[in-house]
C-alpha cells in the first residue's frame, strides 16, 4: 500500500467525471467478466454507467472465486478475471497474465448481529478456525458449538484469510463451505454461533464484525495498516488488455471510479 490511497475526505471534493465516460468513445463490442465475488457490486454501478452512456457496448460479470477467474481468464474464455489475490508466478508464466489493482479491501471476520462476541486475539482467531477452541464456553462466554463457515478453495478471500489472519493453520474439517461473500452474509445472519469471513467492503447490518488484536476492521484502520487482514482487488488480463477491457480498467482507476469504489466501502487506488 505504498502507492496514492484516496481517502473519503479526498474523494468528496471531486465531482463525477463525465469525461471518465470518454474512455469508450470510438468501442463497441462486448466484455466478459468472471472471478471474485467482492468486486461485483462495485463494478456493476461501473457496467450500469458505461453501458448507459454506450448502448454498443455489452459488459457481462460473474462470479465463481478468483481461481475461477484466473483460470478462465488464462483459457481464453473471459476477457477479463477478478481477483481478491494476485496471481500465482505459476499462473502469471503460464498464461503471460497482467493484473492491476484498483482498490484495496479489508477482510472482516463476522458473526451474527445477536452474537455477545465483539473481539479476539489473533491466537484465538487460529485456534477457532483450527478447531482446537469449539465452544464459546471456552471463550469465557455463554453459549454451545462455535459454526465455522469458510469460503472454497477457490476464493481469494480465503487465501488472504489463511494467510494473514490465521498463519496458513490448517482449518478445521468441521467447517461449512459457502460459494461467495453474499452466500457468507446469508449463513452469518441466519446462525446464532456462526463465524466466519467476508470482504470489508461488502459488509452490512446483517453482520457483526469483529475486531481482532484490539483493531476494528474500518476503512481508517486498513489505510493506516493497523488492521492487517486486507488485499488488493486485482483484475487479470490474459496479455495486455483488449482496447475494451483496457478502457474498462482505466474507468475503474479514473476519478468516478474511484468514487464507485469508495461508495462500495473500498480504499480507491491509484498508481
Amino acid at each position: 500500500m505504498k502507492k496514492l490511497l484516496l481517502s473519503g475526505l479526498v474523494l468528496a471534493s471531486l465531482g463525477l467525471q463525465a469525461a471518465d465516460l470518454d474512455l469508450f468513445k470510438g468501442l463497441s463490442g462486448s466484455l466478459n467478466i468472471a472471478g471474485g465475488t467482492a468486486h461485483i457490486d462495485c463494478e456493476k454501478e461501473a457496467i450500469k454507467n458505461i453501458m448507459k452512456a454506450y448502448p454498443s457496448i455489452n459488459i457481462t460479470i460473474a462470479g465463481g472465486g478468483s481461481g475461477v477467474g484466473i483460470k478462465q481468464v488464462s483459457e481464453g474464455l473471459i476477457d477479463l478475471a477478478n481477483s481478491g489475490r494476485a496471481p500465482k508466478k505459476e499462473e502469471i508464466e503460464r498464461a503471460n497474465l497482467k493484473s492491476q489493482i484498483f482498490a484495496i479491501d479489508g477482510i472482516a471476520i463476522v458473526v451474527n448481529p445477536k452474537s455477545k462476541l465483539s473481539s479476539l486475539n489473533s491466537a484465538q482467531l487460529i485456534d477457532i478456525f483450527s478447531g482446537k477452541i469449539k465452544t464459546f464456553k471456552e471463550l469465557g462466554m455463554e453459549g454451545g458449538t462455535i459454526n465455522l463457515y469458510v469460503r472454497d478453495a477457490s476464493s481469494g478471500t480465503r487465501e488472504v484469510f489463511s494467510e494473514k489472519a490465521i498463519n496458513k493453520s490448517a482449518i478445521s474439517e468441521s467447517a461449512k463451505v459457502v460459494a461467495s461473500n453474499a452466500a457468507m452474509k446469508t449463513a452469518i445472519a441466519s446462525d446464532v454461533d456462526g463465524i466466519g469471513f467476508i470482504s470489508l467492503g461488502v459488509a452490512d447490518e446483517s453482520v457483526k464484525l469483529l475486531c481482532i488484536d484490539a483493531v476494528c476492521p474500518t476503512v481508517k484502520s486498513v489505510i493506516s495498516n493497523e488492521y492487517k487482514i486486507s488485499r488488493g482487488l486485482y483484475v487479470v488480463t490474459k496479455g495486455e488488455p483488449n482496447p475494451l477491457a483496457k478502457a474498462f480498467i482505466s474507468y475503474l482507476k479514473s476519478d468516478e471510479g474511484a468514487k464507485i469504489a469508495e461508495q462500495h466501502g473500498f480504499i480507491a487506488y491509484k498508481d
